[in-house]
Formats: C-alpha cells, structure tokens, sequence
C-alpha cells in the first residue's frame, strides 16, 4: 500500500536544508508511538532517526517541514507546529 510513497532518502548530498522550511516543522509527541518506523522510511531527506517506541526525532538541519512524517504516522504520534524560530545557517570557513 506504501510501496510507491517510500523514497530513497540523499540527505541533500550533505548540506544542510532545514533553513527551507517555511513555516512548520514535526514535533514527536512520544506518547503513542509503537515504532513502526514509516515516518523513517518515507522521509525524503532520511533525518529521521530513532530505534524504539518514543524514541524517534529529526535532524533539524536537513528537515524542510514537507509533514509526510505526521500524515503517514498511524497513531498521530507527529504533528507540524509553528517554526517560531529564523533558521541561522552557520558555514565552516577553512
């Protein structure tokens, strides 16, 4: 039934995206979460990380906001709140 929304998660070759969200970003509520990994597995940027029940978060830097994580979660265990904060890109210098 999923089978066409999973993608194969690039991590945007390494550079930081999370500045490309716009106004939301998933916030996981680790309540009901039962680990199923979907929101893991349909990520487009794969900065989903965790292992067990009430464990999974995103990479901030790499998250772009797009929800798929909060739509595909079945016990609604994510939900998209308010960025509230301006997203400060810090560059190395060499």
């Amino acid at each position: 039934m999923f089978g066409p929304l999973i993608v194969k998660s690039v991590k945007s070759k390494g550079e930081p995206t999370g500045c490309w969200r716009v106004q939301l970003r998933p916030k996981y509520l680790q309540k009901d979460c039962i680990a199923c990994r979907l929101c893991l597995l349909i990520c487009p940027e794969g900065c989903i990380s965790g292992k067990e029940k009430n464990t999974f978060n995103s990479n901030f830097e790499f998250c772009k906001g797009c929800g798929l994580c909060a739509k595909i979660c079945p016990k609604s265990d994510i939900e998209m709140v308010s960025e509230g904060a301006v997203c400060v890109v810090k560059k190395e210098t060499k």
